[in-house]
Protein backbone atom coordinates (compact mmCIF):
# COMPACT_ATOMS: atom_id res chain seq x y z
CA UNK A 1 0.00 0.00 0.00
CA UNK A 2 3.14 2.12 0.48
CA UNK A 3 4.17 2.14 -2.50
CA UNK A 4 1.14 2.98 -3.86
CA UNK A 5 0.67 6.20 -2.21
CA UNK A 6 3.79 7.19 -3.47
CA UNK A 7 3.33 6.62 -6.69
CA UNK A 8 -0.03 8.60 -6.54
CA UNK A 9 1.62 11.40 -4.73
CA UNK A 10 4.28 11.56 -7.03
CA UNK A 11 1.38 11.84 -10.47
CA UNK A 12 0.05 14.96 -8.44
CA UNK A 13 -2.56 16.31 -10.08
CA UNK A 14 -4.58 13.35 -11.48
CA UNK A 15 -7.71 14.74 -11.61
CA UNK A 16 -9.16 18.39 -11.95
CA UNK A 17 -8.65 20.93 -9.05
CA UNK A 18 -11.52 22.54 -7.92
CA UNK A 19 -11.24 26.01 -7.02
CA UNK A 20 -13.81 27.97 -4.55
CA UNK A 21 -15.06 30.66 -5.22
CA UNK A 22 -17.42 32.18 -1.98
CA UNK A 23 -19.33 34.70 -4.70
CA UNK A 24 -21.73 34.14 -7.49
CA UNK A 25 -20.79 33.84 -11.52
CA UNK A 26 -19.82 37.38 -12.81
CA UNK A 27 -18.94 38.61 -9.84
CA UNK A 28 -15.27 40.44 -9.07
CA UNK A 29 -13.94 37.56 -7.57
CA UNK A 30 -15.33 34.74 -9.94
CA UNK A 31 -14.14 36.65 -12.81
CA UNK A 32 -10.61 37.02 -11.24
CA UNK A 33 -11.27 33.10 -10.48
CA UNK A 34 -11.62 32.24 -14.08
CA UNK A 35 -9.15 34.53 -15.57
CA UNK A 36 -6.55 32.58 -13.45
CA UNK A 37 -7.69 28.89 -13.72
CA UNK A 38 -7.56 28.61 -17.33
CA UNK A 39 -2.82 29.16 -17.11
CA UNK A 40 -2.79 27.69 -13.89
CA UNK A 41 -4.73 24.59 -15.19
CA UNK A 42 -2.32 24.66 -17.99
CA UNK A 43 0.43 24.53 -15.69
CA UNK A 44 -0.62 21.71 -13.48
CA UNK A 45 -1.70 19.55 -16.42
CA UNK A 46 -5.03 19.50 -15.45
CA UNK A 47 -8.21 21.46 -15.52
CA UNK A 48 -8.76 23.58 -12.81
CA UNK A 49 -12.26 24.27 -12.25
CA UNK A 50 -14.50 27.16 -10.73
CA UNK A 51 -17.04 26.42 -8.67
CA UNK A 52 -19.13 28.89 -6.79
CA UNK A 53 -20.21 28.31 -3.51
CA UNK A 54 -22.54 31.42 -2.46
CA UNK A 55 -24.33 32.13 0.59
CA UNK A 56 -24.42 33.28 4.51
CA UNK A 57 -21.72 36.53 3.35
CA UNK A 58 -18.86 34.46 1.19
CA UNK A 59 -18.34 32.46 4.64
CA UNK A 60 -19.83 28.90 2.79
CA UNK A 61 -17.16 28.75 0.70
CA UNK A 62 -14.48 28.72 3.38
CA UNK A 63 -15.98 26.33 5.43
CA UNK A 64 -16.19 23.83 2.57
CA UNK A 65 -12.63 23.80 2.29
CA UNK A 66 -11.31 23.69 5.45
CA UNK A 67 -13.62 20.59 5.64
CA UNK A 68 -12.09 19.34 1.96
CA UNK A 69 -10.28 16.59 1.85
CA UNK A 70 -6.20 18.12 2.13
CA UNK A 71 -5.11 16.43 -1.13
CA UNK A 72 -4.85 19.61 -3.17
CA UNK A 73 -7.66 19.08 -5.52
CA UNK A 74 -10.27 21.20 -3.37
CA UNK A 75 -8.42 25.66 -2.58
CA UNK A 76 -10.09 28.51 -2.69
CA UNK A 77 -9.58 32.19 -3.67
CA UNK A 78 -11.15 34.53 -1.03
CA UNK A 79 -11.29 38.39 -1.04
CA UNK A 80 -10.50 40.34 2.67
CA UNK A 81 -13.70 38.69 3.67
CA UNK A 82 -11.08 36.08 5.49
CA UNK A 83 -9.75 38.92 7.61
CA UNK A 84 -13.17 40.42 8.55
CA UNK A 85 -15.05 37.24 9.13
CA UNK A 86 -13.84 36.74 12.85
CA UNK A 87 -14.69 40.25 13.66
CA UNK A 88 -18.49 40.32 11.75
CA UNK A 89 -19.70 36.94 12.73
CA UNK A 90 -20.00 35.84 16.63
CA UNK A 91 -19.85 32.14 15.28
CA UNK A 92 -17.95 31.12 12.40
CA UNK A 93 -17.74 27.45 10.99
CA UNK A 94 -13.99 28.17 9.99
CA UNK A 95 -10.62 30.25 11.46
CA UNK A 96 -9.09 32.11 8.66
CA UNK A 97 -5.89 31.60 10.51
CA UNK A 98 -5.85 27.64 11.81
CA UNK A 99 -7.77 25.94 9.28
CA UNK A 100 -5.93 26.77 5.93
CA UNK A 101 -2.34 26.53 4.29
CA UNK A 102 -1.77 29.55 1.98
CA UNK A 103 -0.49 29.19 -1.30
CA UNK A 104 -0.23 33.61 -2.39
CA UNK A 105 -1.54 36.57 -2.27
CA UNK A 106 -2.95 37.49 -6.25
CA UNK A 107 -4.28 40.38 -7.05
CA UNK A 108 -5.79 43.62 -5.72
CA UNK A 109 -8.72 45.31 -6.15
CA UNK A 110 -9.01 49.60 -5.48
CA UNK A 111 -12.67 50.88 -4.63
CA UNK A 112 -14.01 53.89 -5.73
CA UNK A 113 -16.67 55.96 -3.91
CA UNK A 114 -19.76 57.45 -5.89
CA UNK A 115 -23.26 59.03 -5.26
CA UNK A 116 -26.01 59.29 -8.02
CA UNK A 117 -25.45 62.02 -10.22
CA UNK A 118 -28.19 64.22 -8.75
CA UNK A 119 -26.60 64.64 -5.29
CA UNK A 120 -26.31 68.31 -4.79
CA UNK A 121 -22.48 68.00 -4.57
CA UNK A 122 -19.42 68.10 -7.15
CA UNK A 123 -15.93 67.92 -5.04
CA UNK A 124 -14.87 65.62 -2.24
CA UNK A 125 -14.92 68.44 0.78
CA UNK A 126 -18.55 69.62 -0.78
CA UNK A 127 -19.64 65.80 -0.15
CA UNK A 128 -17.75 65.61 3.56
CA UNK A 129 -20.02 68.96 4.53
CA UNK A 130 -23.15 67.74 3.09
CA UNK A 131 -22.74 64.64 4.79
CA UNK A 132 -21.50 66.28 8.14
CA UNK A 133 -25.08 68.52 7.48
CA UNK A 134 -27.50 65.43 7.31
CA UNK A 135 -25.77 62.65 8.99
CA UNK A 136 -28.06 59.59 8.74
CA UNK A 137 -30.36 61.27 6.53
CA UNK A 138 -27.38 60.13 3.62
CA UNK A 139 -28.00 56.57 2.61
CA UNK A 140 -24.96 54.79 1.79
CA UNK A 141 -25.76 51.32 0.08
CA UNK A 142 -23.58 48.15 0.40
CA UNK A 143 -23.77 44.81 -1.30
CA UNK A 144 -24.88 42.75 1.88
CA UNK A 145 -23.19 42.16 4.98
CA UNK A 146 -19.49 41.25 4.94
CA UNK A 147 -19.05 42.36 1.36
CA UNK A 148 -16.43 44.81 0.68
CA UNK A 149 -18.68 47.02 -0.12
CA UNK A 150 -19.97 47.64 3.25
CA UNK A 151 -16.63 47.25 4.40
CA UNK A 152 -15.69 50.34 2.79
CA UNK A 153 -18.58 51.99 3.87
CA UNK A 154 -17.77 51.59 7.24
CA UNK A 155 -14.06 52.09 7.07
CA UNK A 156 -15.30 55.94 5.96
CA UNK A 157 -17.53 56.29 8.60
CA UNK A 158 -15.14 55.44 10.72
CA UNK A 159 -12.78 58.19 9.44
CA UNK A 160 -15.30 61.05 8.92
CA UNK A 161 -16.77 59.96 12.46
CA UNK A 162 -20.34 60.18 10.90
CA UNK A 163 -22.82 57.14 10.83
CA UNK A 164 -25.08 57.15 7.85
CA UNK A 165 -28.10 55.24 6.82
CA UNK A 166 -26.36 52.16 5.47
CA UNK A 167 -28.99 50.42 2.95
CA UNK A 168 -27.69 46.23 2.34
CA UNK A 169 -28.56 44.84 -1.15
CA UNK A 170 -27.98 41.85 -2.40
CA UNK A 171 -25.32 41.99 -4.55
CA UNK A 172 -23.26 44.51 -5.90
CA UNK A 173 -25.41 45.14 -8.99
CA UNK A 174 -28.83 46.19 -7.61
CA UNK A 175 -27.17 48.11 -5.57
CA UNK A 176 -25.34 50.30 -8.16
CA UNK A 177 -28.73 50.19 -10.34
CA UNK A 178 -30.24 51.81 -7.75
CA UNK A 179 -27.34 54.12 -7.61
CA UNK A 180 -28.09 54.74 -11.25
CA UNK A 181 -31.60 55.30 -10.53
CA UNK A 182 -31.24 57.67 -7.71
CA UNK A 183 -33.24 55.84 -5.05
CA UNK A 184 -29.70 56.08 -2.52
CA UNK A 185 -27.16 58.86 -2.05
CA UNK A 186 -23.34 57.02 -1.84
CA UNK A 187 -21.89 53.59 -3.30
CA UNK A 188 -17.87 52.59 -2.30
CA UNK A 189 -17.06 49.65 -4.72
CA UNK A 190 -14.64 47.71 -6.85
CA UNK A 191 -13.36 48.93 -9.59
CA UNK A 192 -13.97 45.75 -10.99
CA UNK A 193 -17.65 46.55 -10.60
CA UNK A 194 -17.69 50.35 -11.86
CA UNK A 195 -15.24 51.39 -14.27
CA UNK A 196 -17.46 50.98 -17.10
CA UNK A 197 -20.16 53.28 -15.39
CA UNK A 198 -17.36 55.59 -14.45
CA UNK A 199 -16.32 55.91 -18.21
CA UNK A 200 -19.33 57.13 -19.46
CA UNK A 201 -19.38 60.20 -16.87
CA UNK A 202 -23.41 60.03 -17.17
CA UNK A 203 -24.96 58.16 -14.45
CA UNK A 204 -22.97 58.78 -11.13
CA UNK A 205 -20.50 60.97 -9.21
CA UNK A 206 -16.92 60.19 -8.66
CA UNK A 207 -15.80 61.32 -5.34
CA UNK A 208 -12.42 59.36 -5.14
CA UNK A 209 -10.46 56.34 -4.75
CA UNK A 210 -9.46 54.68 -2.10
CA UNK A 211 -5.68 53.33 -2.91
CA UNK A 212 -3.20 55.88 -1.39
CA UNK A 213 -1.36 56.29 -5.27
CA UNK A 214 -3.85 57.39 -7.87
CA UNK A 215 -4.91 54.66 -10.05
CA UNK A 216 -3.08 54.76 -13.80
CA UNK A 217 -6.44 53.72 -15.62
CA UNK A 218 -8.26 56.44 -13.30
CA UNK A 219 -5.57 59.27 -13.27
CA UNK A 220 -7.55 62.07 -13.47
CA UNK A 221 -9.10 61.17 -9.98
CA UNK A 222 -8.11 61.98 -6.90
CA UNK A 223 -7.61 59.62 -3.35
CA UNK A 224 -10.04 60.09 -0.67
CA UNK A 225 -6.36 60.16 1.19
CA UNK A 226 -5.28 63.33 -0.95
CA UNK A 227 -9.12 64.74 -0.50
CA UNK A 228 -7.57 64.90 3.51
CA UNK A 229 -9.22 61.33 4.25
CA UNK A 230 -5.24 61.23 5.63
CA UNK A 231 -4.32 57.56 5.54
CA UNK A 232 -7.28 56.17 3.56
CA UNK A 233 -6.31 53.20 2.22
CA UNK A 234 -8.40 50.39 0.90
CA UNK A 235 -7.59 47.78 -1.71
CA UNK A 236 -9.59 44.33 -2.20
CA UNK A 237 -7.02 42.08 -1.48
CA UNK A 238 -7.40 38.33 -2.90
CA UNK A 239 -5.37 35.49 -1.70
CA UNK A 240 -5.38 31.27 -2.68
CA UNK A 241 -5.83 28.88 0.16
CA UNK A 242 -5.94 25.39 0.91
CA UNK A 243 -6.98 23.25 3.56
CA UNK A 244 -4.99 22.84 6.32
CA UNK A 245 -2.52 19.63 6.20
CA UNK A 246 -2.12 19.89 2.87
CA UNK A 247 1.27 17.92 1.78
CA UNK A 248 3.98 21.16 1.26
CA UNK A 249 5.13 19.52 -2.17
CA UNK A 250 1.00 20.20 -3.48
CA UNK A 251 1.27 23.59 -1.88
CA UNK A 252 4.33 24.52 -4.11
CA UNK A 253 3.10 23.30 -7.34
CA UNK A 254 0.05 25.30 -7.20
CA UNK A 255 2.12 28.02 -6.03
CA UNK A 256 4.13 27.81 -8.99
CA UNK A 257 0.84 27.44 -11.00
CA UNK A 258 -0.29 30.60 -9.57
CA UNK A 259 2.98 32.39 -10.27
CA UNK A 260 2.78 31.00 -13.78
CA UNK A 261 -0.91 32.61 -13.64
CA UNK A 262 -0.10 36.26 -12.51
CA UNK A 263 2.72 36.28 -15.37
CA UNK A 264 0.57 35.05 -18.30
CA UNK A 265 -0.23 38.11 -20.66
CA UNK A 266 -3.91 37.26 -21.28
CA UNK A 267 -4.51 37.56 -17.18
CA UNK A 268 -2.46 40.68 -16.88
CA UNK A 269 -4.69 42.03 -20.10
CA UNK A 270 -7.91 40.84 -18.43
CA UNK A 271 -6.73 42.51 -14.82
CA UNK A 272 -5.89 45.51 -16.64
CA UNK A 273 -9.29 45.92 -18.33
CA UNK A 274 -10.71 45.95 -14.87
CA UNK A 275 -8.32 48.64 -12.91
CA UNK A 276 -7.08 46.25 -10.75
CA UNK A 277 -3.30 44.70 -9.67
CA UNK A 278 -1.68 41.72 -9.28
CA UNK A 279 0.40 41.44 -7.09
CA UNK A 280 4.38 40.95 -6.96
CA UNK A 281 6.29 37.60 -7.11
CA UNK A 282 7.22 38.66 -3.60
CA UNK A 283 3.40 38.71 -2.54
CA UNK A 284 2.72 35.92 -4.58
CA UNK A 285 3.76 33.30 -1.53
CA UNK A 286 2.45 31.38 1.15
CA UNK A 287 4.46 33.17 3.83
CA UNK A 288 3.05 36.66 2.75
CA UNK A 289 -0.12 35.67 2.52
CA UNK A 290 0.09 34.26 6.47
CA UNK A 291 1.54 37.84 7.34
CA UNK A 292 -0.63 40.01 5.71
CA UNK A 293 -4.24 37.98 6.93
CA UNK A 294 -3.08 38.47 10.46
CA UNK A 295 -2.18 42.00 10.00
CA UNK A 296 -5.31 42.87 8.15
CA UNK A 297 -7.52 40.50 10.86
CA UNK A 298 -6.28 43.13 13.59
CA UNK A 299 -6.94 46.11 11.36
CA UNK A 300 -10.55 44.88 10.12
CA UNK A 301 -10.87 43.52 14.25
CA UNK A 302 -10.70 47.39 14.86
CA UNK A 303 -12.90 49.05 12.77
CA UNK A 304 -16.02 46.53 12.59
CA UNK A 305 -15.77 46.61 16.50
CA UNK A 306 -15.66 50.39 16.70
CA UNK A 307 -18.33 50.17 13.99
CA UNK A 308 -20.60 48.05 16.58
CA UNK A 309 -21.69 45.67 13.41
CA UNK A 310 -22.59 42.19 13.39
CA UNK A 311 -23.71 39.73 10.95
CA UNK A 312 -25.40 36.84 13.01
Amino acid sequence: ADLCAGAAQAAWPDKPVTLVVPYSAGGPTDVVARVLAVPMGQSLGQTVVVENTVGAGGTIAPARVAKAKNDGYTILIHHMGMATAPALYRTLPYNPLKDFEYIGQVLDVPMTLLSRKDLPVNTFPELLDYVKKNGDKVTLANAGIGAVSQLCGMLFMHQIGVKLTTVPYKGAGPAMNDLMGGQVDLLCDQTTQNAPVIADGKRVKVFGVTTPQRLSSMANIPTLDEQGLKGFDLKVWHGMYAPKGTPKEVIDQLNKALNVALKDDNVKKRIAELSADLVSPEKATPESLRKFLQAETVRWDKVIKAAGVTAD
